[in-house]
């Protein structure tokens, strides 16, 4: 996938926000150009999971994951962007993007996107990847699944929608929850179409 166009990233009010974190970090140590989208219900789970502290503020929200991931400013390109700014670029179809990620995916994210209900930047956001045919990834966080997740998630399956739920798959040999991770974001990553070598391929 070439990396010219930026990816869009959203981390939506679900555990599971190590995963969403681990992408930006790939993406933008990889120089993909991001452009993030973090529910603002989502920052107390941020806070309770990793204990990176955030508010509705873009600049905080850029300076405390840049510290948090140790990265440098000069060296990555990121956008970060809140959820109720529906003007922003990614919510329209005239701005090229490589497609979008959302990592963990709430159910309730799932079902306004299944739905149409566009009332926020993400669900516009996937709103506008589904008319404009663009790749969009989503990371359903939640077990056990009713009826209600599970036909959700056939209905955006059968528009084209990758659906990738965080499970390990125990063939890569993990030792530690790094390697869960790593495993997991990996998986996110191929079906995103992105090339990575997070974790141990299945071979004989």
């Amino acid at each position: 996938m070439k990396q010219n166009n930026p990816i869009i990233l959203a981390i939506s009010a679900a555990s599971g926000v190590i995963y969403g974190i681990k992408l930006l970090e790939f993406l933008l140590e990889h120089n993909f150009q991001v452009e993030l989208i973090i529910s603002s219900k989502a920052y107390y789970i941020i806070k309770h999971e990793l204990g990176l502290e955030f508010c509705h503020n873009k600049e905080e929200i850029y300076t405390n994951i840049i510290n948090f991931l140790k990265l440098e400013k000069e060296q990555i390109n990121l956008q970060v962007w809140l959820d109720d700014e529906l003007w922003a670029n990614p919510a329209s179809g005239s701005y090229k993007t490589q497609g979008m990620i959302i990592a963990p995916a709430s159910m309730a994210t799932i079902a306004a996107i299944s739905s149409g209900l566009a009332e926020n930047l993400i669900t516009r956001t996937a709103d506008v990847c589904l008319k404009e045919k663009r790749m969009l990834t989503v990371v359903p966080r939640e077990t056990p699944l009713n009826s209600i997740h599970l036909e959700n998630m056939l209905k955006l399956s059968k528009l084209g929608v990758n659906i990738v739920p965080p499970i390990s798959g125990f063939y890569g040999k993990m030792k530690t929850l790094e390697d869960s991770i790593n495993f997991i974001t990996g998986k996110i990553l191929d079906a995103s179409n992105i090339e990575n070598d997070l974790y141990e391929r299945w071979h004989l």
